[in-house]
């Protein structure tokens, strides 16, 4: 399955495509959201169409020096799913520049509208070139599992999104947080592992490993023969972000999550306080 971009010119991109993309990359720059993006596709869009919009992002990232470093999978929940009103999973483009270290803090303003969400993150020490990847193919290809914590964000204001807004919005993709400790999966069966994440000590959300498609793994196989079938397969090295395995939570300045799942570990992120307004600790001392 090719996409509308594939074997384009940049120059000869469909128009409906470059202004989805430019309204998007517009309010990632200027930290305002902006209004639904299938408002400018024919119909409201197809899917084919979003995954054009997210891959010109895409390719534009890459052009300013951004490395790929993996893929997320989104909408495996049915609480998520029920959430954002869709019924399928999608996929979006991990960078390096999304990464926050376990414990660390997101500064004010880096994100629009922030929500968190805990999931079993996977990492490939092989390629997974598969058109009809198995679950042996998987568990053959995958080094370690991590606890891990994606902050999803949309650049589409209210969270008003359809499944053609969220993809062309490169799945929602925001920031990511991976533990420290890495687990075998012979160490661990990812379908029966349980999570609790918390919310300044105060716990926000909770399931288990079978609510991600069933299982992480199963979700993992989805994304590997997806994109085997579009030509650009997970290789070595690759990290995917599985899907939720609860409802996200939504995260405002000076919040703490921490996210534990069975037999994975815990991670922590913060999100810092809003900054103190010009000159008020100079009129104090006054």
């Amino acid at each position: 399955m090719s996409t509308v971009l594939d074997g384009v010119h940049p120059d000869a991109v469909p128009p409906a495509v470059v202004k989805a993309a430019d309204l998007l990359a517009e309010a990632t720059r200027t930290g305002v959201a902006c209004p639904p993006v299938r408002t400018l596709l024919d119909d409201g869009g197809d899917l084919e169409t979003a995954y054009a919009v997210q891959q010109l992002n895409v390719r534009r990232g890459l052009d300013a020096g951004r490395r790929i470093v993996g893929r997320k999978i989104g909408l495996t929940s049915p609480a998520v799913q029920r959430q954002l009103g869709v019924d399928q999973p999608d996929f979006g483009a991990l960078f390096a520049d999304m990464a926050v270290p376990d414990g660390g803090e997101v500064p004010v303003g880096h994100l629009l509208q922030p929500k968190v969400e805990a999931e079993v993150a996977l990492v490939l020490g092989r390629d997974l070139p598969h058109r009809e990847c198995t679950v042996v193919d998987l568990l053959r290809a995958v080094d370690f599992a991590l606890p891990a914590l994606e902050i999803v964000d949309s650049r589409i204001a209210d969270w008003d999104i359809s499944l053609v807004d969220t993809v062309a919005d490169n799945a929602s993709c925001g920031l990511y947080v991976l533990g420290a400790r890495p687990v075998s999966l012979t160490r661990v069966d990812l379908r029966t592992v349980t999570m609790t994440m918390a919310r300044n000590g105060v716990a926000v959300s909770e399931g288990t490993g079978a609510a991600c498609l069933g299982s992480p793994l199963n979700a993992a196989v989805w994304l590997a023969s997806a994109l085997a079938e579009r030509g650009d397969p997970l290789r070595a090295g690759d990290l995917v972000l599985t899907g939720a395995l609860g409802p996200m939570a939504p995260a405002t300045p000076g919040d703490y999550f921490e996210a534990h799942i069975s037999e994975l570990g815990s991670v922590r992120v913060g999100f810092a306080e809003e900054a103190a307004a010009a000159g008020t600790a100079e009129g104090d001392d006054q």
